[in-house]
């Protein structure tokens, strides 16, 4: 099974951005279905995202409530593979830009 993970980084600060809401859905038929949410963790780690069973050419989006910023809301939209067994998604947050890849 395919496992996802993420963390954010407030570079500003240069240190872990904890306690910010993070959802994780797939698009189903042209919708976003809820899987799941969560929070970054005092590391701005976020490893309890649930991921079911996903087939080919499965589309996820991580998005983060980032409230005080100037981008309230920042959404990640990824192809995932099955094969893969593990997606890690960092997301670099400061005042005005983001920045975001594939981790390990």
């Amino acid at each position: 099974m395919t496992s996802i993970s993420t963390h954010v980084l407030d570079t500003s600060l240069g240190a872990p951005a904890a306690g910010i809401p993070v959802e994780l859905a797939q698009q189903v038929a042209g919708e976003w279905k809820p899987l799941g949410a969560s929070a970054t963790d005092a590391d701005g780690r976020c490893k309890d995202l649930p991921v079911p069973d996903l087939g080919a050419g499965t589309v996820l989006r991580l998005r983060f409530t980032t409230n005080g910023a100037f981008f309230p809301e920042v959404a990640i939209v990824f192809d995932v593979d099955p094969a893969q067994a593990h997606y890690h998604v960092p997301l670099l947050l400061n005042p005005f830009g983001y920045s975001v890849y594939r981790g390990s």
